[in-house]
């Protein structure tokens, strides 16, 4: 299979969140048949439809020859490795890794969704991405991000520094 971009979104919000993100950068950088080609700037946000601390948020970009499933296994088990626990929807988290975008696919069974169902109504999310791919990236089934940057213009976002 020919390498496909991925973006996968990065969040922490127990312990040391930033250098959880950026551990977990690392961590992407040794996965099998993948590269990080690029990481977006460290962001701080309040958390959505959440409880708990404020979350750090990054976006990293990485070719892959996995298929979408392999990617998201190995996403699962460095969440693990860094004490990822469930024990409610939303609950506060070590780390959180989402695959946002595979490449132009669009992938919808009951273990993965991608485009992530959610990435266009989050600031913690399109801002990164923007500022990785530019605001003429396409989600597909949906459209360039710059649609809808406008309508998470009021989310509380601060970006800090490179990842």
């Amino acid at each position: 299979m020919a390498p496909l971009l991925a973006y996968i979104g990065l969040g922490a919000n127990l312990g040391d969140p930033a250098d959880a993100v950026r551990s977990a950068v690392e961590a992407l950088g040794r996965m099998p048949a993948s590269r990080v080609e690029a990481v977006s700037s460290l962001y701080r946000s309040a958390p959505v439809d959440a409880h708990g601390p404020e979350f750090i948020n990054a976006v990293a970009a990485l070719h892959t020859t996995l298929t979408a499933y392999e990617l998201l296994a190995q996403l699962q088990a460095i969440e693990a490795e860094f004490g990822r626990e469930r024990p409610y929807v939303n609950a506060p988290r070590t780390l959180d890794l989402d695959l946002l975008l595979y490449g132009d696919r669009e992938i919808a069974s009951d273990d993965l969704a991608v485009p992530h169902p959610r990435l266009h109504e989050r600031a913690f999310v399109l801002l990164p991405l923007a500022e990785l791919a530019g605001d003429g990236l396409v989600i597909p089934g949906r459209g360039p991000i710059a649609k809808f940057l406008p309508a998470v213009a009021t989310q509380a976002i601060t970006r800090l520094e490179t990842a």
